[in-house]
């Protein structure tokens, strides 16, 4: 039996799925959480073989998420099943170490086999989402900007956002210029919402 964890917010959404995996013969959901934050703890806890993650949870999204399993737990496989199809996203969860990203329509028996793939070695990736990311290029942001710009995202001052991640104001407006410019947007609000829909955040 392949054992699994679902990590998923909506209770609905993943008491479905556990349901439709708990269907094939040869697979176990052994762990749900509903936050991000607790994906290694119960992945350590129920000896877990792959890793089922939303993107959006409380506490730690699904690609941070990954990119702490693939640290505290590397033998583990990681399925990314999201509602947000971002070509952006994508590429984000596979440099965070996802072996699969699946978009949640897709058929319930699509997400089992991934599952099998996943654990023989395989790469599962969506193909229209893989077509899109590869035109749609790289996140043009830095690691730094894009920190900057979700501090933005709530309308915080500049020195708030300086406060929060120890920079000075100067630098926070430095970073907030760039986002805009690479982003060809006219200010942070249109910067953060095109980012967001990119995925790169």
């Amino acid at each position: 039996m392949i054992r699994v964890l679902l990590a998923e917010d909506q209770g609905m959404v993943r008491e479905a799925l556990a349901a439709l995996l708990s269907l094939e013969g040869d697979i176990e959901v052994v762990a749900q959480v509903s936050r991000g934050d607790e994906v290694v703890a119960a992945v350590t806890a129920h000896q877990v073989e792959v890793a089922v993650l939303d993107i959006e949870m409380p506490g730690m999204t699904g690609i941070e998420a990954a990119a702490a399993l693939r640290k505290a737990a590397p033998g583990v496989r990681i399925v990314i099943a999201t509602t947000f199809g971002r070509p952006g996203y994508l590429r984000r969860a596979m440099e965070a170490g996802a072996d699969a990203f699946l978009v949640k329509d897709a058929p319930a028996a699509e997400l089992a086999e991934a599952v099998r793939r996943v654990l023989r070695g395989e790469r599962v990736i969506d193909p229209t989402l893989a077509a899109a990311a590869l035109a749609e290029g790289a996140n043009p942001l830095t690691a730094r900007e894009r920190d900057v710009l979700a501090a933005a995202a709530d309308g915080a001052l500049n020195s708030e956002i300086a406060a929060r991640l120890h920079l000075s104001e100067g630098t926070v407006r430095n970073y907030l210029s760039m986002a805009i410019q690479k982003t060809a947007t006219r200010n942070r609000a249109e910067a953060v919402r095109l980012a967001r829909e990119k995925g790169w955040l």
